[in-house]
């Protein structure tokens, strides 16, 4: 049985190609993100479908192409720009012998690195926990060093349920705080709302300069830098407008 091992950041990058358009692009972004998350990218496969394999998103010919080019460049891990479905991406693993990440993945690997407030540690770890529920199975190795085993496990109880049990009751716990801190941040909303102070938001895609436009409007000195997801919390400045 495949066991996933827990650390590596040499990659081999996969996008295929299902007639969508943008292409270069998609396939430059993507690269960013890779980079953003601190992995190091050793090659890139690509290919054409006229749609995904069922089965393993790729299709046997091109796993095996996956394959022999992880092998010869020693990669750690495949990243894919696509969204995998939890069965595709256990064959994937096992038909590779190395870790696979999808792009929504890698996305709250991102966010995990970039969250620096309370409420957003929170949010990002909820995200990855609901999106790991639907890829618990044997041989993720995981979570042992979270549930330490001995008095945890009930007669009889499988690893796999013993997972999903501590991971079910670790998303109830978060959604029981970030429960908190909304209802903290509506009593902050309605002072606003009292005070009559007119309220501003930069929204744009990541990368688009938010934060140093907001820097330059406020002099805040917020993180800002060329980077996807380089800032993910929310902030506030007071802007003062003159002869207003």
């Amino acid at each position: 049985m495949f066991e996933r091992p827990a650390t590596g950041e040499n990659a081999v990058l996969v996008q295929l190609d299902f007639g969508e358009g943008d292409f270069a692009e998609r396939l430059e972004e993507f690269n960013l993100l890779v980079t953003s998350a601190g992995a190091q990218p050793l090659a890139v496969v690509t290919g054409r479908r006229k749609s995904p394999d069922p089965s393993t998103y790729a299709g046997k010919g091109k796993v095996e192409e996956i394959a022999e080019t992880a092998r010869l460049h020693d990669a750690d891990l495949v990243l894919f720009n696509h969204e995998l479905a939890p069965g595709q991406q256990r064959n994937l693993e096992r038909l590779l012998a190395r870790r696979v990440v999808d792009r929504s993945s890698l996305i709250l690997d991102i966010f995990a690195l970039r969250a620096r407030s309370h409420e957003g540690k929170l949010q990002v770890e909820l995200a990855q926990l609901q999106h790991l529920a639907t890829r618990l199975v044997r041989g993720w190795s995981h979570l042992e060093r979270q549930k330490g085993g001995i008095g945890l496990r009930g007669p009889g109880e499988k690893q796999l349920e013993t997972d999903r049990r501590l991971l079910g009751k670790r998303v109830s716990l978060l959604k029981e705080r970030l429960k908190v801190l909304e209802r903290q941040r509506q009593v902050r909303r309605r002072a606003r709302t009292r005070g009559e102070v007119l309220a501003v938001s930069l929204v744009g895609y990541t990368n688009a300069g938010k934060s140093t436009l907001f820097n330059t409007l406020t002099k805040a000195g917020a993180y800002a830098a060329d980077q996807l997801f380089a800032t993910l919390d929310t902030t506030s400045r007071r802007l003062f407008v003159e002869g207003a």
